[in-house]
């Protein structure tokens, strides 16, 4: 699953620091799957598409903060409920669900994000 910022929005940019994916960007900055992650290597966005992880993407919103769905998995596996509606004033952000597809996506993908931190933190034993 993945959550998408709505209109009611007031661009506070609250929720930015508490995503644990790195997956919040403010309007107009370009993306990548490695921002703020150990992901290297070719990664397979939700749309079937492989791309190089560290290729930035164009912008979701050019106004607002943005949601990167590539990267958004709810926190789930993380925390009880997701981090950046929990840590605003109002819980503007309104969490819209894309897909049921997507959610089963962003939980295997989360956890093939802890499987190459684990493995990284294994090698460096």
């Amino acid at each position: 699953m993945a959550i998408k910022i709505t209109d009611e929005c007031i661009n506070c940019g609250a929720c930015e620091p508490e995503c644990p994916n790195n997956a919040i960007y403010e309007g107009g900055v370009e993306w990548a799957i490695s921002d703020g992650t150990s992901v290297k290597g070719d990664y397979e966005l939700t749309d079937g598409r492989s791309i190089d992880a560290n290729a930035k993407q164009t912008p979701i919103s050019d106004d607002v903060y943005y949601i990167s769905p590539d990267k958004c998995t709810e926190c789930q596996g993380f925390h009880e409920e997701p981090q950046c509606a929990a840590c605003l004033p109002s819980r503007l952000l309104c969490a819209r669900r894309r897909s049921r597809r997507i959610a089963r996506f962003a939980f295997s993908k989360k956890r093939a994000i802890a499987f190459v931190i684990y493995l990284n933190t294994k090698n460096d034993s």
